[in-house]
């Protein structure tokens, strides 16, 4: 039987996060941190919470970074796991890990939330880290500027007009 190299047993794998700026609007957008193995559907939800959105609707994440996103060669949406239709190009949220969709700092997408009222947020890799120890994760690190609530008032635009 073949022993393990020196010190191979000792080694624990590392631990890493990954930081992400999530942009709403130029200047509106959250650095979100999160371990790299949670699944594109986590990261999704973190999106989501940090902009004080509810998780009531389908989304998807997106390579293409322009209006025409559904021409993106890479695609992961959630009807992909509700509903899996062996034709369909989009690949799984809750199966692919975010190391898998953004392996590398710089990395970006478009994640659509809510297909009918089109919330779009560019998601770029800013960083890599080690998760720290007893942290909890996703965790915000910066807040800058105010976002739009999901659900505007409709008693406001009265008061506009």
């Amino acid at each position: 039987m073949r022993q393990p190299a020196a010190g191979a047993a000792s080694r624990k794998p590392r631990a890493s996060t990954h930081v992400f700026r999530v942009r709403l609007e130029p200047r509106v957008y959250r650095d979100i941190e999160i371990q790299s193995g949670k699944s594109l559907y986590d990261l999704a939800a973190a999106i989501v919470r940090t902009f004080g959105f509810d998780l009531d609707h389908a989304f998807g994440f997106f390579s293409t970074l322009d209006y025409h996103l559904f021409d993106s060669p890479i695609r992961y949406e959630l009807f992909a796991d509700l509903d899996p239709d062996p034709d369909s190009q989009s690949r799984s949220v809750k199966r692919t890990k975010v190391a898998e969709a953004f392996p590398e700092i710089g990395g970006k997408m478009q994640f659509l939330f809510d297909y009918g009222d089109d919330w779009r947020f560019q998601v770029e890799v800013i960083g890599l880290g080690e998760k720290a120890a007893k942290a909890r994760y996703p965790k915000v690190l910066a807040e800058v500027g105010k976002a739009s609530p999901q659900y505007p008032d409709p008693d406001e635009d009265d008061e506009d007009a």
